[in-house]
């Protein structure tokens, strides 16, 4: 059984995110895992793979060379596309999706490696829906503005303090000081692409509703829980598997 990892928006180094689940998985299980690089958030492969193009294959692969690069959700897409490919057999990977990662997920479609999806705070948006049009339903939403060079970033009076209290506020100051330093803008693409699968459906699944999230409301959360299998709730923030990872863990043997 392979766990693969998909972080959020805006932010860099899966790995470090993921590490206090991971460790403790490996600890527990023996169950090694994996995080994905996500090209929109100015990451890559382990490969430096990086030729994804737009108008040949894109959501399923590196393509040609008859059209511009992808950017965005369709350039994350095919990276978990990709990591997905790379599976011993089918049914062997567990992918654990954590807000706009649940995005990629749908974008990617449905793809006979994956076993179950464990959905964190996720987004699970239906095809034709956007990852900016499901975030315009909150009432507080996450500040985000124009960051330059076709992206878009966090804006505000930005500090580890300020990021603390919204995403991590039931960390410690030095996990909010290092998740701080790993924020990052994102290509606007990732926002604003319509979804074309819903690769979610189908699949079975449990959601994680963090019920003291302060980024993605509880009742947004809920109303994509209820697309998933099952849900359970955690009286966690936005970021669970860094600051509760025993809870994701626990969820994790269930079915690895």
């Amino acid at each position: 059984m392979d766990i693969l990892f998909v972080h959020g928006a805006l932010v860099r180094d899966g790995q470090w995110w993921w590490r206090p689940t991971a460790e403790l998985l490996e600890a527990e299980t023996g169950i090694r895992s994996r995080s994905l690089a996500l090209p929109s958030c100015g990451e890559r492969p382990a490969d430096g793979r990086d030729d994804v193009r737009i108008g040949s294959g894109a959501a399923d692969g590196p393509g040609g060379a008859d059209g511009p690069a992808a950017t965005g959700l369709v350039a994350d897409a095919a990276a978990l596309r990709r990591a997905l490919d790379e599976a011993s057999g089918p049914g062997e990977v567990v992918v654990v999706a954590h807000s706009y990662g649940g995005t990629v997920v749908a974008e990617a479609g449905a793809h006979p490696a994956v076993a179950h999806l464990l959905l964190v705070s996720s987004y699970l948006p239906d095809v034709g829906q956007s990852q900016g049009a499901v975030m315009s339903g909150e009432t507080d939403p996450v500040p985000l503005g124009d960051a330059g060079a076709g992206r878009l970033g966090l804006v505000g009076d930005l500090d580890a303090p300020w990021f603390g209290a919204r995403f991590l506020q039931d960390s410690t100051p030095e996990q909010q000081r290092e998740a701080f330093s790993r924020v990052v803008p994102q290509d606007a693409a990732s926002f604003t692409t319509p979804t074309t699968r819903a690769g979610w459906q189908g699949v079975d699944s449990t959601y994680l509703v963090c019920a003291d999230d302060r980024s993605t409301s509880v009742g947004l959360q809920r109303e994509h829980a209820a697309r998933a299998t099952r849900s359970v709730e955690l009286p966690t923030g936005h970021h669970p598997f860094t600051t509760r990872p025993d809870l994701v863990v626990e969820q994790l043997r269930a079915f690895a």
